[in-house]
């Protein structure tokens, strides 16, 4: 197979990674900081079934939550599945999966903030959400930045899992070009794939890096 046919014929499935990629960490960076909040509630409740939640998402194999999500509903309420519930199935289960780690980076970033700044925050009269999201929060982004980075780098070649639901993505658009030409020249074209788009993706993480570090 010429090179070009083959890169047109991965097209598809490069733009399938892009989209899980993009939403997977659209929709879990925000519900990331919601359940953070639930972690360090003051009400039990909430704080344990958030604890429970982030120990299952991370105790627990991202191919395995992806199944559960997709099989889940038929098997538990008898409801029909559609083919076009694969792709849902695939960006529900990474948004829940990725949602757990980025808590506990949030988390980790929002404890590091000394109690002090709080303290002087009420004090000038700033309300609970002004105080984070003007004062707390920026300075956590900052923090947390070069973990977020690690999660994102991960998620890249996470994306590969989808074909556990038979989404055909990057990966597995080339193993089935492979499989079929009986070549390996569609895994180096995979892999080159992946290798600069994490490139980027911490080229622009680093770029971030250095305007958020205001110190130097």
């Amino acid at each position: 197979m010429e090179i070009g046919t083959l890169l047109r014929e991965l097209g598809g499935g490069m733009w399938i990674s892009a989209e899980i990629f993009v939403l997977t960490l659209l929709f879990s960076l925000p519900l990331g900081l919601v359940v953070a909040f639930g972690r360090m509630s003051k009400v039990a409740p909430i704080r344990w079934i958030s604890k429970l939640y982030i120990s299952v998402m991370r105790g627990t194999p991202l191919m395995l939550q992806l199944m559960v999500v997709y099989f889940g509903p038929y098997y538990l309420f008898g409801m029909r599945i559609s083919t076009g519930y694969r792709m849902t199935a695939v960006l529900i289960g990474f948004a829940i999966n990725y949602a757990a780690y980025f808590a506990e980076i949030y988390r980790g970033g929002i404890e590091a903030i000394p109690v002090g700044q709080y303290e002087a925050a009420k004090v000038l009269g700033y309300s609970k959400s002004q105080t984070f999201f003007r004062i707390i929060f920026p300075q956590v982004c900052k923090h947390i930045l070069p973990a977020v980075t690690n999660e994102i780098i991960t998620l890249v070649k996470d994306t590969s899992l989808a074909f556990v639901l038979a989404v055909t993505e990057m990966f597995t658009m080339a193993k089935q070009i492979a499989a079929a030409q009986t070549s390996m020249v569609p895994y180096i074209a995979a892999g080159i794939f992946y290798y600069v788009f994490n490139l980027l993706v911490a080229m622009i993480m680093e770029r971030i890096e250095e305007k958020l570090n205001y110190y130097h």
